[in-house]
């Protein structure tokens, strides 16, 4: 069985959609492809690859459309569609009750305490300036990963590297095995790519070359306006309106964002470098650090199928920030575009156009903002999450009697008190 069906088939089922690029040479009988790339974009939805599809080029996803395979009667089983368990069923090809990444964190009862998905205290994070206390790592993923399977099936020859700009989005597709996972660390650091004691000791002198050139601070200095003129983004709601919030340093959630004015005052905040997560200059980034990994560990260099994970997370930031309908999310994909055209191209020319298979999908989608309905008209309110369960406890000590009821409230997530119960039978 060939490489590319034997281990892409177990995780269709699960994703929303998932486009496939295998050159037509490739498709066919053959050498296993030199280099799999797997392309994560977070939050993006199906209907993006046509909802501004005729403004697209056509290297980037059309190319990826007219050349590639298109599944689209995919679904995910699971609660909660979120980016850590997302990322790891993509890569695991199960769900979270096995893999185990339930949540992007979650309450463990033992120690009575949040966890995060890839928080790990007993490594620390390698390639900060300033040192970071928060370590990180894949040791709560409970299955493998397809790069694990992948170091496993050519005797640990694969080279596996996997990049974001999310901690998640890097650790979970890169597994155990992998030999690198670097992420954009905003918070003690100016903007440079990271990776955990788990993976290396110390950073290679590529990554800290690459850091040295202070692309971060290069692009905060810079201003985001629309692609085209802003009148002709026809498939987004007005850029000024009541229901998309203004970021820090703005007084209104519209164009043109001048962040190196904005980030005077995201410094103050500590969130200075964290500006580039809603910017089009952090797909830019990822794609110039994942280009600069694909040629400086001359991946798909031999007959060894080695493997780069890039997983996009700024569209997420964005969609989180403004929502589907903003005019934020149109240019980011606009732009998007040509970064994937850029990768491509780099593809092709690194490793060879019939050398390679690359595979794009999403770990979750997105809903409309409900201010953005209830304005059209359309049914739609917010179902408020359960807060500081003080009415609850109140309830459940008239009923059953005074006690601690609950252990606590996170995200959607409500969690007894077990012994409580038990005492209480």
């Amino acid at each position: 069985m060939r490489f590319t069906s034997k281990f892409i088939y177990p995780y269709l089922l699960i994703l929303l959609w998932s486009i496939f690029y295998i050159p037509k040479t490739s498709a066919q009988e053959g050498p296993s492809p030199k280099l799999i790339v797997g392309v994560v974009i977070d939050q993006m939805r199906a209907d993006y690859l046509y909802r501004y599809q005729n403004r697209y080029g056509e290297d980037g996803f059309k190319r990826l459309l007219r050349e590639g395979f298109n599944f689209k009667n995919t679904n995910v089983n699971y609660i909660p569609s979120e980016t850590a368990p997302g990322h790891a069923s993509i890569y695991t090809g199960t769900t979270p009750s096995y893999h185990g990444i339930i949540g992007n964190s979650w309450y463990d009862r033992e120690t009575k305490a949040v966890i995060g998905n890839v928080s790990d205290d007993q490594e620390y994070i390698v390639g900060s300036v300033v040192e970071n206390p928060y370590g990180a790592s894949p040791k709560k993923l409970l299955t493998s990963t397809i790069t694990d399977e992948l170091k496993q099936a050519s005797n640990f020859k694969s080279k596996v590297i996997s990049v974001s700009i999310k901690d998640r989005g890097a650790i979970l597709p890169g597994g155990k095995a992998a030999d690198a996972a670097y992420w954009h660390d905003w918070e003690s650091s100016p903007g440079y790519f990271v990776s955990s004691s788990f993976y290396m000791k110390n950073i290679p002198d590529w990554v800290t070359k690459f850091n040295s050139e202070e692309k971060s601070d290069a692009y905060l200095n810079e201003t985001w306006n629309t692609l085209y003129p802003i009148e002709t983004y026809n498939a987004s709601a007005p850029d000024n309106n009541a229901f998309e919030p203004s970021l820090s340093g703005k007084t209104s959630p519209t164009f043109p964002y001048d962040f190196k004015t904005m980030r005077a005052e995201a410094r103050t905040k500590g969130t200075e470098f964290q500006l580039l997560w809603v910017s089009p200059k952090g797909n830019t980034l990822l794609t110039e650090f994942a280009i600069t990994a694909l040629q400086e560990e001359k991946l798909g260099k031999d007959e060894i199928t080695d493997f780069l994970s890039i997983s996009y997370s700024v569209p997420d930031v964005i969609g989180h920030t403004f929502g589907p309908q903003s005019v934020e999310m149109e240019d980011i994909y606009l732009r998007l575009d040509q970064d994937i055209a850029t990768l491509l191209n780099a593809l092709d020319t690194n490793v060879g156009k019939d050398n390679y298979t690359l595979f794009l999908t999403s770990d979750h989608g997105a809903i409309q903002n409900v201010s953005f309905l209830k304005e059209n008209k359309l049914d739609a309110a917010i179902a408020r999450t359960i807060g500081d369960a003080r009415e609850l406890e109140a309830f459940l000590d008239t009923k059953y009697g005074d006690g601690s009821w609950v252990s606590t409230v996170n995200g959607n997530n409500l969690y007894l008190n077990r012994t409580t119960i038990d005492e209480k039978n």
